[in-house]
């Protein structure tokens, strides 16, 4: 009944195993990877005509992780999978920036690709399992695919790179010092096609030689793709790439000259009226057959493409005049917004962020319900890009896969530099607004969260700053690595490479490429220009943090402490009752977790020494010899009971009262009076011992005994 293919090999630590020809029989291809227990479904479906009109590449990747893989079951009212998480989304990113500039050229029918996560063993992350299995099920669904590729992830500990490391050790490289790098690498046979990482502050070669390795890893994963296709791919979909190179010269007669002069506009908004322009007048010169034509936008995207790309590579300005390795000019401000915690104008050109910082409690801590389990996040980055940022109008309110993947960019490059929870116990989140964009908002976005979270006095180890890189290549093989790339230049480059970390290395590193990959060499150059262009914008940025750094009168103050364990169930109380107590009387937040680590939260002060001394009289033991100020709550024949400490209660003998005999305590003493006592001990019980007769009650001093 099934006609099934399956391959096999052994990588790294585990057996990677491509299955095909059993499940899902109507997609146009169907591939089950599978990674030690770790398996992900790819389906892929495409459309066998271009819908009339269609000027685009619909391409649409999802990933999805079904809460059964790990035996689990979603949380919420609906106990089912719900909208996509942040990890779901920023795979489908992750998936979708290397395939997509394999398909042939001018090939615009609808594609669809489904990832989904079957078993999850906790130990291989489905991420790069899914990646596989795409590549693999594209490969063999006779859609025009110019692959197979493969990918990795690749730490980096003890100077030794380490090839799919396992998830534990890579779900927080904060707390694993010996871990400095996250790296995910997509590529083909012969280049790399995409880069992702988060980095502990690693050197340009040391970064260049995690891809060079990577990419020589996957090498035997493709063989295995292309092993798989030979006995179960479908003959290839019968595509002819439209030939409409009459109608680019059409295009180019009517409108060259006047798009050249508007690409030599160096500002923005009047650059983009001209072409704008330029575009119009070209168009009424055309018959109604040409305007009709689908392939009229790619002609037009042609004609400017070479204007921008041809002029880069032979003259070395740019459209903004600008050679290619100047950065634009900088303005970095901070101290803003006057009741925030933290704040930050970054501005690069035509480029701005207002970045704002806030300074939260254990309470304000992000809860994640992912597959490996519950955690808690301390640092949270938020990216927002509004249309009016481009000058346009369009949707709003929306955070879409972009916004989540720039934000998710800029928390990668951020969180390297982060102080250790128990130096610096806040929780910390970080908001860009993007203003003004025109090329790499998200560095901008890195820039400004530098400059925002240290105006909110977060102690961070070092500066971050972030730079964007661009490539032209010509045919026969020339090209230019252009500094901070404009929004143009990204659109019709071939690159985005996109920088950021500190003056001792790099943080974090993201690369897309739209053509068929990218040299060492290449990869080598950019990285040691970008270097340059950060140690600039580190320098500019410095001139703003002179005055900065001083904590926020509004920010909450956090003092910790920490108790014995077995105290803990003391300062909760019975229900919470005695934390409820405690928080009420002294107006503070207090949080204490399984470790006995107490965190009191207030921006008053007074409310965290009450809330502390509180805590403090219930886990501390009263010492012997100490002399203690207490209340007499109990006067009986033999003596009286004075509350000394905390909730703690001694007797004082009658006979320890005065230096005279008493015929009662009552002689002397009366409930509520409040006096000073010397703990003398405990007796063979463990009752506490009391002594008033040798502290002299007007000043809690202890009386010399006379020699």
């Amino acid at each position: 009944m099934f006609k099934e293919t399956k391959k096999s090999m052994q990588w790294g630590e585990e057996t990677l195993t491509l299955e095909s020809g059993k499940v899902a029989r109507q997609a146009d291809g169907s591939v089950i990877a599978t990674l030690g227990e770790t398996s992900v479904m790819a389906n892929v479906t495409f459309a066998k005509s271009q819908k009339p009109g269609q000027d685009f590449f619909p391409l649409t990747v999802h990933y999805g992780e079904k809460y059964y893989a790990a035996g689990k079951i979603p949380g919420g009212f609906f106990k089912r999978e719900a909208r996509p998480t942040e990890k779901e989304t920023l795979t489908s990113r992750l998936i979708d920036r290397p395939i997509r500039p394999l398909f042939a050229p001018g090939f615009k029918n609808e594609v669809l690709v489904i990832c989904t996560v079957l078993s999850h063993d906790l130990v291989n992350d489905p991420d790069m399992v899914a990646m596989i299995a795409a590549s693999a099920a594209l490969t063999i669904s006779g859609a025009p695919f110019m692959g197979p590729i493969a990918a990795c992830r690749v730490g980096f500990e003890d100077g030794e790179y380490i090839l799919n490391p396992e998830m534990d050790d890579m779900h927080n490289l904060k707390n694993n010092p010996d871990q400095r790098l996250d790296l995910v690498v997509a590529g083909t046979k012969d280049a790399v096609m995409m880069v992702e990482s988060e980095a502990y502050e690693l050197t340009e070669a040391e970064m260049l030689g995690a891809v060079e390795f990577a990419h020589k890893q996957i090498q035997p994963v493709i063989d295995l793709i292309i092993d798989l296709a030979e006995d179960c791919a479908k003959e290839p979909f019968n595509y002819q790439a439209p030939d409409y190179s009459d109608l680019s010269k059409a295009v180019a007669k009517a409108g060259e000259k006047d798009m050249r002069k508007a690409f030599a506009l160096t500002d923005k908004q009047e650059r983009t009226a001209a072409v704008s322009a330029a575009r119009d007048v070209i168009k009424a010169a055309l018959s109604d057959e040409q305007l009709d034509d689908a392939n009229l936008g790619s002609a037009l995207k042609g004609l400017e493409a070479g204007i921008l790309r041809g002029d880069v590579v032979k003259t070395g300005k740019r459209i903004d005049g600008r050679d290619t390795t100047t950065v634009r000019p900088i303005v970095a401000e901070t101290g803003l917004l006057p009741r925030t915690h933290g704040s930050a104008l970054f501005t690069r050109g035509e480029t701005q962020g207002l970045v704002v910082t806030t300074l939260g409690t254990g309470d304000d801590e992000q809860m994640i319900d992912a597959l490996q389990g519950m955690y808690k996040s301390n640092f949270m980055l938020h990216y927002n890009f509004p249309p009016y940022s481009v000058g346009e109008v369009g949707r709003f309110g929306f955070t879409g896969r972009r916004e989540i993947g720039h934000g998710k960019l800029a928390w990668r490059a951020l969180q390297a530099v982060l102080p250790a929870a128990t130096d610096f116990p806040y929780t910390i989140r970080v908001v860009s607004e993007i203003t003004e964009s025109n090329g790499s908002s998200s560095m901008a976005s890195v820039c400004g969260g530098s400059l925002s979270m240290m105006d909110a006095g977060v102690p961070l180890k070092a500066p971050v700053a972030g730079i964007a890189m661009g490539l032209i290549m010509q045919d026969d093989g020339e090209y230019a690595i252009l500094t901070d790339i404009l929004g143009d230049e990204d659109h019709l480059g071939d690159m985005d490479f996109k920088v950021a970390g500190t003056e001792g290395g790099i943080t974090s590193l993201q690369m897309d490429i739209k053509i068929a990959g990218i040299t060492p060499e290449i990869m080598g150059k950019a990285l040691a220009q970008a270097k340059d262009a950060r140690l600039h914008i580190l320098g500019e940025m410095n001139k703003a943090l002179s005055d900065t750094a001083e904590f926020s009168v509004h920010a909450p103050r956090i003092e910790t402490m920490q108790v014995p364990t077995d105290k803990i169930r003391e300062v909760i109380g019975s229900g919470g009752k005695v934390i409820r107590e405690i928080v009420e009387v002294s107006g503070a937040k207090v949080d204490i977790n399984d470790e006995g680590i107490i965190k009191i939260a207030s921006p008053n002060g007074d409310a965290i020494k009450k809330a502390y001394d509180m805590i403090h009289a219930i886990v501390a033991e009263p010492e012997a010899g100490v002399i203690y100020k207490g209340t007499v709550v109990k006067i009986v024949d033999f003596g009286a009971f004075v509350n000394f400490f905390g909730k703690k209660d001694g007797l004082v003998h009658v006979s320890q009262i005065e230096n005279r005999r008493l015929n009662h305590p009552s002689d002397v003493l009366k409930e509520g009076q409040e006096v000073w006592v010397k703990l003398l001990g405990f007796d063979d019980r463990g009752k506490v011992r009391l002594a008033m007769k040798m502290v002299d009650q007007a000043t809690g001093e202890e009386v010399k005994e006379e020699g």
